[in-house]
Order: structure tokens, then C-alpha cells, then sequence
């Protein structure tokens, strides 16, 4: 199967691979997710003025908020549900998208301690530009 550029993909098997002008679905996606960890085609997916921002000197990828196939932002767990920043403002369609995910992904999460990324907490608290932010409950 060939993807863009008729460059050979090996890895999606006999899926159908959808037209390049198909809108992306909003996401979240995990810390050291391989599409954010990815150096190949550097920009494609975390933009290069943003990857100082989620990026952390370890090698650790900050949990990524994706809008149009790119990263937009950040989550993290909180106490009351997931906290959803983004760097710049986002329109409401791409809001209803990443709502709707943080519901089921919050959902998923209700038992687990919060606490699981508590030592980026000052990234929040004092590092990040933020335009707009959301708590979202399962």
C-alpha cells in the first residue's frame, strides 16, 4: 500500500487508508505516545515552536491534545476529571471533539490516582502560555 508521495506503508496492512484531505479526529493522546515521540518528518504532528513545550529534557512527552492532526495543547488528570489547556484558541467544533474524548477517557480513568503527573504540575502552575482551559468529568 502507498501513502502520500506514493511512499511505501508497511505498517497499516489491507486497511483502507482514508483520502489525505480527510479532516483528523480531535484526541488525547498519552505521554510517550510514538506519534509525538517520532522524529521522522519533524513538524508533522508536533509543531517545532511547540515541542519545547511538551517535550521535557528526559525525553518524556507531556500527554498531547491533538486538533486537526496536530498538537494543540496539553491534558493532564486532576482531582475533578481532566484538565484540558490549549496554546491558542480553539473553535467550538474542536472543543465538542476533545470534550467528548476527555468524557470517555476520564471515565476510564475515575479510579486511578491523579497523581500520576503531579511532577509536571509546575509546568502548569508557571510554564505554560495558556489561551484557553477546560476541566472535563466522566
Amino acid at each position: 500500500m502507498t501513502g502520500p508521495g506514493r511512499a511505501a506503508l508497511f505498517d497499516v496492512g489491507d486497511v483502507t487508508v482514508p483520502a489525505e484531505d480527510t479532516p483528523a479526529p480531535q484526541s488525547l493522546l498519552p505521554m510517550w505516545d510514538g506519534a509525538l515521540m517520532a522524529r521522522t518528518g519533524a513538524g508533522r504532528v508536533v509543531p517545532e515552536g511547540y515541542r519545547p513545550l511538551v517535550a521535557r529534557r528526559n525525553g518524556d512527552m507531556l500527554p498531547c491534545l491533538l486538533v486537526d492532526g496536530q498538537v494543540a495543547r496539553v491534558w493532564r488528570a486532576a482531582d475533578s476529571g481532566l484538565e484540558l489547556t490549549a496554546f491558542y484558541k480553539l473553535g467550538k467544533v474542536a472543543w465538542q471533539g476533545l470534550t467528548g474524548e476527555a468524557e470517555r477517557l476520564s471515565a476510564l480513568l475515575a479510579d486511578r490516582d491523579p497523581a500520576v503527573y503531579r511532577r509536571y504540575g509546575h509546568l502548569w502552575d508557571k510554564g505554560f502560555p495558556v489561551a484557553e482551559s477546560a476541566i472535563v468529568k466522566g
